[in-house]
């Protein structure tokens, strides 16, 4: 049975309009890289319905040239918007002018050369072709985040999608007589207008699948997150503590575990209020944050305790740690909070080689209740119990 090209091309334009009708609907609240995508879908299909349009109109015509014009810049724009897309998707950097300027390129091109139309067939399928190998190289690299191999169908359909697409711009630029029309039966149109429905089907799955991996990995920050302060929670932070304990057990490096406890926090909830409370969480959660050094790990061990994690830190180190924070609550805690802010704390040091997380936390700890002891507003040292100057 022959198969109709005019209707493989008409079946394309009805896919990718009703993807583009269909993915908000199943997408529902979506970030950047989603709107990107159900963007450049909507694009790709009105460029498709345009050019399947400009058939209806007399060749030449200003009509003819603008339609199909406008055809380009929808079918290589929607292209780029879901290379982007992919990109953001994956953690590459996302390289947008680069497909941006190809999109323009190939639009301002093709309506200045459209009275030859072996200049525009080849020009606009070449700059197609560049765009989607561009795409496919950039997903055929290691990602930065980790994907599903739906990304791996994405570079084949595209590999195959770039080759016919080339192959046809060479027919129509250097072979004319062989592909005349845009709906002329030759087999190389014939292969391009299959591949680009097998690539649109799975562009759609492409986009679901790599929509979902990102809701897995939000998930995942959510669920080693606390919900207040944005720090680890007690779960997420134990866990990290200890690959990074293994680390320095491994590499012979000093670590240092800080756990630190608000004073008279109660009370600030009490007469305050429990969002003044909760304010004083989120204001010191961020001022661990900015104090920390990279590697470091901090996280809300309870109520309002909070543990510190510090890489490649000896004592002087942790002192020098506790020193900053003091002062930077000191001086900004009255002015943003409304109220001066202390806490107490103990520090603990891996001992030994044998030294495990959970006997550091006891120890800092057991540190900590000291510091409270004495009087609070004050940290010690878990083999040296007196208080570090501030």
């Amino acid at each position: 049975m022959p198969i109709d090209i005019a209707s493989l091309h008409i079946g394309l334009t009805i896919s990718m309009l009703t993807m583009a009708v269909a993915l908000p609907a199943v997408m529902g609240k979506v970030n950047d890289a989603a709107r990107r995508a159900q963007l450049g879908v909507i694009l790709q299909g009105v460029g498709w319905g345009l050019l399947l349009l400009s058939g209806l109109f007399p060749p030449g015509a200003w009509s003819d040239r603008l339609s199909s014009t406008m055809s380009m810049a929808g079918i290589s724009g929607g292209l780029a918007l879901n290379a982007t897309a992919f990109d953001l998707w994956c953690g590459h950097t996302v390289r947008a002018r680069v497909q941006v300027l190809l999109a323009v390129l190939m639009t301002t091109g093709y309506g200045m050369g459209f009275a030859s139309y072996p200049f525009r067939v080849g020009w606009a399928n070449f700059l197609l072709g560049l765009q989607m190998a561009l795409m496919a190289a950039a997903h055929a690299r290691r990602p930065p985040l980790p994907v599903g191999r739906w990304r791996w169908l994405l570079v084949v359909s595209l590999v195959l999608q770039m080759i016919v697409t080339v192959w046809r711009g060479v027919l129509g630029a250097f072979y004319t007589e062989l592909y005349p029309t845009f709906l002329a039966p030759h087999p190389v149109n014939l292969a391009f207008a299959l591949v680009a429905n097998a690539t649109a089907v799975l562009s759609l799955v492409g986009i679901l699948l790599a929509h979902r991996d990102e809701a897995a990995r939000a998930l995942e920050r959510l669920a080693a997150l606390d919900g207040l302060t944005g720090v680890f929670n007690r779960r997420a932070w134990l866990v990290q503590a200890e690959c990074e304990l293994a680390v320095s057990l491994r590499h012979d490096h000093p670590l240092a575990v800080l756990m630190i406890d608000l004073d008279h926090f109660k009370q600030i909830n009490d007469t305050r209020g429990h969002e003044a409370g909760d304010r004083a969480l989120c204001f010191v959660a961020e001022a661990l944050r900015s104090a920390v050094r990279a590697g470091d790990v901090v996280g809300r061990y309870g109520g309002e305790e909070f543990c510190v994690l510090m890489n490649h830190a000896d004592h002087d180190a942790a002192k020098a740690f506790d020193r900053r924070l003091r002062a930077y609550l000191a001086e900004a805690g009255p002015r943003e909070l409304g109220h001066d802010l202390t806490y107490s704390a103990g520090i603990a040091m891996r001992a030994s080689r044998d030294d495990t997380l959970d006997a550091m936390l006891r120890r800092a700890d057991a540190t900590l209740y000291v510091a409270k002891a004495q009087g609070r507003a004050r940290t010690l040292d878990a083999h040296m119990p007196l208080m570090l100057p501030a």
